[in-house]
């Protein structure tokens, strides 16, 4: 008798990944998929684990397939500081992890800031720790407990936001330097990585953060996403995630074309001509300017679809405007039919 049907999902979808990782260091070593001699040494992969039923799903599958691939599974919790004995549940979750078979296992612990919020700042000091990790163990990979619900969520958060088609490719399957995180899960759904943890028995820990109505996608997941599946019907998630994947296709597309396009746009010292930057389709030239912004040293997570359409319009409604001040102290200002993007 085979095992659950959900954790069999959990585990053919980690199984896929894993596939991935190993081909992909078999290309780069130049040994083809599937040779057994000369293989490199027994690739590490990690798993990010807060202890909550996504994650621990993720670890349990993690532990049952990367022995049969010849893969060492290892896991790291990220102690945010955020709740009184988190230390303590961090350690609880090392425990757990060290229980299922992944060697090796720590617990790192945070200081979360305060820039772009309490949200955005958890995330960066995990993903910093994450980094950290990762490093300093040589791992090939970290894997990342998003499900469908999730990435249900990050599609509906860039559309209220007005960001772009960008943010409505919510999270990419591989991402990070080298594609070190993976996210085996877009594609599972929360109930099903709830339920493979149940019918295992592993103790899960539900973070009241998740309920907190003070956070923002808190309100969306017990709030927003009902109130849209008691309107539209059943289904809402699988179409949100389905936009994700659409709209990454085409924002893949169109920063194809910018990188293209950028080079015809620039004159023989480099500087971006307002003339040339005109002629293009407005979803293109916007990369460009995007592009531009983030190498003069704007911070891309503070760069907001509002600052590249003020800059656009020194492009598009030329008026002898002054300067556009730009996060990360950059000037975008039009000088002599050229655009200009600077430290200021």
């Amino acid at each position: 008798m085979g095992p659950h049907p959900a954790v069999a999902a959990i585990r053919l979808a980690v199984r896929r990944v894993l596939h991935d990782i190993l081909t992909e260091l078999h290309a780069t070593a130049g040994v083809p998929a599937g040779t057994a001699a000369e293989r490199p040494p027994s690739p590490l992969v990690l798993v990010a684990c807060s202890g909550g039923a996504d994650s621990m799903a993720l670890a349990s599958a993690l532990a049952f397939e990367a022995p049969r691939l010849g893969i060492r599974a290892g896991g790291v919790t990220v102690d945010h500081g955020l709740q009184h004995g988190s230390d303590l549940r961090a350690e609880e979750v090392v425990l757990r992890l060290r229980e299922l078979g992944l060697d090796p296992v720590e617990a790192t612990a945070v200081t979360v800031g305060r820039v772009g919020g309490p949200e955005a700042a958890a995330r960066d000091a995990r993903y910093a720790a994450l980094d950290d990790a990762a490093a300093r163990h040589g791992a090939a990979a970290v894997l990342l407990g998003h499900t469908r619900d999730d990435q249900a969520e990050t599609v509906l958060l860039g559309l209220a936001r007005g960001s772009g088609i960008r943010s409505l490719s919510g999270m990419a399957a591989v991402s990070g330097a080298g594609g070190r995180y993976r996210r085996p899960f877009l594609h599972v759904d929360r109930q099903t990585a709830r339920k493979a943890c149940m019918v295992q028995s592993l103790p899960v820990w539900d973070d009241p953060h998740n309920t907190d109505p003070a956070y923002t996608r808190s309100r969306l997941r017990h709030e927003g996403l009902p109130a849209l599946e008691k309107a539209l019907g059943k289904g809402v998630v699988e179409a949100l995630a389905r936009t994700a994947q659409l709209s990454r296709d085409d924002a893949d597309a169109l920063d194809a074309w910018a990188r293209q396009a950028e080079t015809g746009v620039r004159d023989a010292t480099g500087m971006l001509e307002c003339a040339k930057l005109y002629a293009l389709p407005p979803a293109v030239r916007r990369r460009i300017l995007r592009r531009a912004a983030i190498e003069a040293g704007a911070p891309a997570g503070a760069l907001f679809a509002r600052h590249i359409e003020e800059v656009d319009r020194l492009i598009t409604g030329w008026r002898g405007q002054g300067a556009i001040n730009l996060p990360g102290k950059v000037v975008a200002q039009r000088q002599g039919g050229r655009l200009v993007i600077r430290q200021g």
